[in-house]
């Protein structure tokens, strides 16, 4: 072998010892990357490692937005390298806006988000995103695809179920339903209000008039209080969350109209919540809806302590729950 022949072999040899060195100084504890985003990511610390999440709700004055903030606490009190920051936008993105925007600016681990409405809060998710800030988008999407994991039920087939429910159980010689939908322009709501018409594509069943009630249940119960007194053939009415169905209920027990069937979404096992109000006659029926709040929390584990990507759709699953299985549900959820 010649001198320039052995000289190559050892640069050879160094070349591959320094790459072997670099890619053990990439892997295991404190120096795995967080994968999956659209920036650089982050050296993960692993189980040594100590975490803050920041936690971003669209409106915590919503039962749904308060319950999954719950769901969070619960979830995040089991795993001890985890800080939580919670911020509630009040239903103002703008403010959301700011507040993610925060987060960022204090170097939070992760951003868990409830976007008040998809489309405006996607700019400020994709920045995190891009800058390699893990961010798990629950319940409701933005638009594309800048974001670590969406964790959130199938809402057009929440609105499908319920249209079949109310045409097949509630209205089956046919009839008149309307339908109180949520913020105009969150996706959620439109999702749920697409769903619903295909539901009753091919029914002898029409829907006669609808609302915005911004998912709360004062503006649902005034909106639905115009509903009836122009509208008196309505003998069904979807509401696309729990709270507005409640709003439905009073409004109809206000005009006297005690036999209209009420369909809400939530089914929270709270003393207030959607599960009670059918066991007390008050809907004739909401969705089991999980809040995603307990996967967001396992999501964050398998990003920050695991060090390995998250899928980036999770579909959870709504339950129909009538005054038939009511019980069962609510044992099970409550438990």
């Amino acid at each position: 072998m010649t001198v320039r022949t052995r000289g190559r072999g050892v640069i050879a040899l160094v070349a591959c010892v320094l790459l072997a060195l670099s890619a053990c100084s990439g892997s295991g504890a404190g120096q795995a990357p967080v994968a999956g985003n659209g920036g650089a990511a982050r050296p993960c610390a692993g189980a040594s490692g100590e975490y803050t999440i920041g936690v971003s709700q669209a409106n915590v004055a919503e039962p749904y937005g308060a319950q999954t903030n719950a769901d969070i606490r619960r979830a995040a009190a089991e795993v001890g390298q985890f800080t939580l920051r919670f911020a509630d936008a009040q239903q103002d993105n703008g403010t959301q806006a700011q507040q993610v925007e925060r987060f960022l600016d204090e170097g939070v681990d992760l951003i868990v988000i409830t976007p008040n409405e998809g489309t405006a809060l996607t700019p400020v998710v994709k920045k995190a995103f891009d800058q390699g800030t893990p961010v798990l988008v629950l319940d409701r999407r933005v638009k594309g695809e800048d974001y670590t994991s969406f964790i959130g039920a199938d809402n057009v087939e929440v609105g499908r179920q319920a249209g079949r429910f109310i045409a097949r159980s509630l209205l089956p010689e046919g009839g008149s339903t309307a339908e109180i939908r949520g913020l105009a322009g969150s996706d959620l709501a439109k999702e749920r209000s697409a769903g619903f018409a295909e539901g009753l594509a091919d029914q002898d069943v029409r829907v006669v008039a609808a609302a915005d009630g911004d998912w709360l249940r004062d503006k649902a119960r005034q909106q639905a209080n115009t509903l009836f007194a122009e509208h008196p053939e309505v003998e069904a009415v979807y509401a696309h969350n729990d709270a507005m169905a409640e709003g439905v209920h009073l409004a109809a027990r206000d005009a006297g109209r005690g036999d209209v069937d009420v369909v809400g979404v939530g089914g929270l096992p709270t003393e207030s919540g959607g599960l009670e109000a059918v066991r007390a006659g008050k809907l004739a029926a909401t969705f089991a809806y999980p809040t995603g709040g307990a996967e967001a929390v396992a999501t964050a584990q398998r990003i920050l302590i695991g060090c390995q990507p998250a899928p980036k759709q999770q579909t959870l699953t709504a339950e129909l729950v009538t005054r038939k299985n009511v019980r069962d549900v609510y044992t099970r959820r409550a438990g």
